[in-house]
């Protein structure tokens, strides 16, 4: 199937957010960390809370302007309309860039450091397997529109 049509076959994003939650979770009960002292606990629990926060409210609120525009929401199904409004005016991606901000709040939650990295491994993986594949489809779709989108917003943030 041509690029032009859909940005993958599978549903990468979601797959490699879950992978990195049960990694995560798994080294920290196999390997798990030193954390921080008592007093400073309850502050990053609730830091921790509010990323996670902050990262639903990113997400939904993207999730709706996809909604909103009629195109779709799946990360291996074809754009029919280039968003660029609410969330996607700050982030080309802020999805994904909930789903970093996610597994950090949950490490902080959890006091689970090995979220940290996966974190990270959860971004570089998703702009490998599907950002780069989903900015190809859209140069194809919306070429003039994706190139000026792709010069006012930056790919993460």
């Amino acid at each position: 199937m041509s690029i032009a049509i859909r940005p993958n076959a599978f549903p990468w994003p979601p797959v490699i957010l879950i992978a990195s939650i049960a990694t995560a979770y798994g080294l920290g009960l196999l390997v798990p960390l030193i954390w921080v002292p008592s007093p400073i606990k309850e502050l990053l629990d609730v830091f921790g809370v509010m990323l996670i926060i902050i990262a639903l409210a990113i997400e939904i609120s993207a999730m709706l302007a996809m909604r909103k525009a009629k195109t779709a929401i799946m990360p291996n199904k074809g754009a029919s309309k280039l968003v660029t409004s609410g969330p996607f005016s700050f982030t080309r991606n802020p999805i994904y860039f909930g789903n970093v901000i996610l597994l950090f709040g949950i490490g902080l939650m959890l006091e689970n450091i090995w979220f940290w990295p996966l974190a990270l491994i959860c971004g570089a993986l998703t702009q490998r397997l599907a950002i780069l594949r989903e900015e190809s489809h859209l140069q194809a779709k919306f070429p003039a529109a994706f190139l000026a989108y792709k010069k006012k917003v930056r790919r993460w943030i």
